[in-house]
């Protein structure tokens, strides 16, 4: 009987010591892979740490060690993304602009712990859309309606040098900006027509009064010429040609209201100027 027990009772010891390894094993590899983390391709790890607040250094891809509850890591991804931003803007001349922007772009690795800190991971929506705004306001409001569509690569390169410059302020590097859409309002366009026809109009009536100065000059000067013809005239014949001139009138009134039906009574004198006397 004794030789069975002790072999049970050895047994249990063998078996409890299994368990405690057991255990021990289980805890040690648990806390083991907490303590591990990955970091895929294209992408970089931000280190938090309590004490110490946001390490400057990141983790590159690949399976690294950190320190449970006291270490945590932000995954960043540093590939290149398409973002599409509208804008409706005005112009040199006042017309609305609707403007659409594609932008490329990803973070600068060495900037990632700023980045983080001050953005956070959400960093794209924060900064590109009020900044790709800005960047289009003040290089639009350069150019009038016409200038956008014929210098459009012009507008292009100075939109891109804006922007280019304004994300490097936050640690952003833009691969790519490229305008893939711009159109006019529809009261922009019928406002330009009527600048234009006021235009036409405002040029007619320039041409107009000019050619209307022109004319009562031409007339003037003919008046004047007429005048120094007449005066010339009185002067080398006397009154005659003015007493020819009163006859040529009473001749054409004459021959009008002899036409006339409701004349009743032509004077036998034949002088239809009535109260010019002969001189």
């Amino acid at each position: 009987m004794a030789a069975p027990q002790a072999g049970v009772e050895t047994a249990m010891k063998v078996l409890n010591g299994l368990i405690k390894y057991g255990v021990g094993l289980g805890i040690g590899v648990s806390a083991f892979q907490t303590a591990l983390y990955n970091v895929d391709g294209g992408e970089r790890a931000v280190i938090f740490d309590r004490f110490r607040g946001v390490l400057p250094e990141t983790s590159g891809e690949g399976t690294h060690l950190r320190i449970p509850w006291v270490q945590t890591p932000h995954i960043m991804d540093i590939r290149i993304r398409p973002r599409s931003i509208n804008s409706v803007t005005g112009t040199k001349d006042l017309q609305m602009v609707n403007m659409s922007l594609r932008i490329l772009s990803k973070p600068k690795e060495d900037a990632l712990p700023t980045i983080f800190q001050n953005l956070g991971l959400d960093w794209e929506e924060r900064v590109l859309p009020s900044i790709g705004n800005e960047v289009v306001k003040s290089v639009v409001a350069q150019y009038n309606a016409e200038q956008l569509l014929t210098q459009r690569e012009k507008v292009s390169q100075a939109v891109r040098a804006s922007l280019l410059e304004r994300a490097l302020d936050f640690g952003i590097s833009l691969e790519d900006v490229a305008i893939t859409h711009l159109s006019f309002g529809v009261e922009a366009v019928e406002m330009k027509q009527v600048a234009e026809q006021d235009a036409e109009r405002a040029k007619f009536v320039v041409q107009k009064a000019e050619q209307e100065r022109n004319a009562a000059v031409i007339r003037a000067e003919g008046e004047s010429e007429a005048a120094r013809l007449i005066s010339d005239a009185t002067r080398v014949y006397g009154a005659g040609l003015i007493e020819l001139r009163r006859i040529e009138a009473a001749k054409e009134v004459a021959e009008t209201m002899g036409k006339s039906r409701n004349v009743v009574y032509l004077p036998h004198s034949g002088n239809m100027l009535l109260g010019l006397n002969n001189a």
